[in-house]
């Protein structure tokens, strides 16, 4: 399967004015969204705590966390969102189409 990207908007939930919208990797085996700290911290988001994730190589790293909205493809839903240095997307409520590479939203009659 290749890679998959979708445009994504993150919004201060506190401030749904703030947001920063990016193209995002789809990571279906993601438990949460990772975005660069300096976006999140342009929009009034910052840390609220740190949780520790285990990487491909099974060594683990404490990452800073916040929560935040998240739309994409008509759906808007609050996540945890890591400060990171790339930028891939959770999308456990979605499925992931190998061919052509296209992510089949939720509420789709597909789905």
């Amino acid at each position: 399967m290749g890679m998959t990207h979708v445009t994504v908007i993150i919004r201060n939930p506190a401030e749904a004015e703030r947001t920063w919208e990016g193209l995002f990797l789809i990571d279906a085996g993601a438990v949460d969204c990772v975005v660069p700290g300096k976006y999140l911290r342009d929009i009034g988001l910052n840390p609220k705590a740190r949780r520790t994730y285990e990487l491909a190589d099974g060594s683990e790293v404490k990452m800073d966390i916040t929560t935040g909205e998240i739309e994409f493809m008509g759906d808007l839903v609050g996540s945890t969102i890591i400060f990171g240095a790339s930028l891939t997307l959770d999308i456990a409520s979605s499925l992931v189409d190998p061919q052509p590479t296209t992510v089949i939203p939720r509420h789709s009659e597909t789905y």
